[in-house]
């Protein structure tokens, strides 16, 4: 190995070295990609020169089997490197991977060319609390600091720090009013307002709309498990439908789309269906099977419910498709055109809570293990009953 040993200060003669300095290491570690000149890595505080050496070989190993990282790289490239580390350990679906790196750029400007050892817990404090006065949502805020506390902690693994100065930050809650009734109800359909919506859909809806949206809003399955569902799915005789995958698309290009598994364990479920979803998706079914055999061999059959008709027959529809459809049905009924695909969902919440189904019934139907906005909709609705039936005794007593 070469190198350069040494004792720094030491003005001892050569071999009758009385000072006891400790000893220095300083190696060739590669060339500098922007001027080529020769990097080094000087080391030094250790009690003798055998341990230098052996320090220097542990250093020059880790740089040859692609373990090394420098210590005083910046978090811009440190977060290459963890991303990297954490797509091979987790092998996460690419929607994952994408929440992760968006992420990334919201933390970049404030530590983009700092070098990681230098950011400190008030510097991270800091970007969290500048996020939120910036606007961003609470799970938006949420998942930006469960990926800044993976990326210091893989620092601190590394050695690049003594503590992630994420461990003591936190998010800040917003001040409520004598006014607040706490958080906002996520935004769904009233029981008339979606009866309406269906018919709107039926009367005036393009092809597929009908038993599109009768299919999310009386199933309450995501709109990407819904793109996703094939034949082999759906069990007319037993009325249930399989949730096995979700479709994944970030580019929205027809041909170019990936089936992933559902968010979660639990999100893989069978689900009853009603008499009116079988009855759309049999009519739909004979209408599909009926434009197969029109387009013969350009429609490529990969058994999708859900498939293209006009451009790229037989693919799954867009996700994008379903959210244009829908805001073109709303405007037409003259209601909200904030509400999305999702808030069918949540619909689906809110009108099996009147119904009577337990929470964890609900959660079930829905494939969560444990979702706050559902919890949300569902206490509001059990509320609501539970003020009513009080209504009613204080009623009866007055009789």
């Amino acid at each position: 190995m070469k190198g350069t040993f040494f004792r720094r200060g030491c003005e001892c003669e050569v071999g009758n070295c009385t000072c006891n300095k400790k000893w220095t290491y300083v190696i060739d570690v590669g060339i500098h990609p922007e001027n080529g000149n020769r990097k080094q890595k000087t080391k030094g505080g250790f009690m003798t020169e055998q341990d230098a050496r052996m320090a220097a070989e542990a250093y020059l190993r880790k740089i040859k089997n692609g373990d090394f990282i420098d210590e005083d790289i910046i978090f811009k490239d440190f977060t290459q490197k963890w991303l990297t580390y954490y797509i091979d350990r987790n092998a996460p679906k690419p929607g994952t991977i994408d929440n992760r790196e968006y992420s990334i750029s919201k933390l970049m400007p404030y530590f983009a060319y700092l070098k990681v050892k230098d950011i400190t817990e008030k510097n991270y404090q800091d970007a969290l609390d500048d996020l939120k006065i910036k606007g961003l949502a609470k799970s938006t805020l949420e998942g930006i600091h469960t990926t800044g506390g993976m990326i210091f902690k893989f620092a601190k693994n590394k050695k690049l720090l003594d503590e992630s100065p994420t461990v003591n930050a936190f998010i800040r809650k917003d001040k409520q009013t004598i006014i607040d009734e706490g958080e906002e109800l996520p935004k769904f359909f009233e029981k008339e307002e979606l009866l309406k919506f269906l018919d709107t859909a039926k009367e005036k809806g393009i092809y597929m709309d009908d038993v599109i949206f009768t299919t999310l809003a009386r199933t309450g399955m995501r709109v990407g498990e819904l793109v996703s569902l094939q034949w082999k799915d759906i069990d007319f005789k037993a009325k249930t439908i399989r949730i096995t995958k979700t479709y994944y698309n970030k580019k929205n290009n027809t041909v170019n789309y990936q089936l992933v598994p559902p968010k979660t364990l639990r999100s893989r479920r069978k689900i009853a269906i009603d008499s009116a979803v079988i009855k759309a998706l049999i009519k739909h079914k004979t209408e599909q099977e009926l434009l197969l055999r029109r387009l013969g061999e350009r429609y490529s059959d990969y058994g999708y419910v859900f498939a293209n008709f006009y451009r790229y027959p037989g693919f799954p529809i867009l996700i994008k498709l379903v959210e244009y459809r829908m805001n073109r049905l709303l405007k037409f009924s003259k209601l909200n055109t904030k509400l999305t695909p999702h808030s069918l969902r949540h619909t689906h919440t809110s009108l099996l809570a009147q119904a009577g189904a337990t929470l964890e019934e609900i959660m079930d139907r829905l494939g969560q293990y444990d979702e706050n906005i559902t919890r949300k909709v569902y206490l509001h609705f059990t509320t609501e009953v539970k003020r009513a039936a009080s209504d009613k005794f204080s009623n009866l007593l007055e009789d």
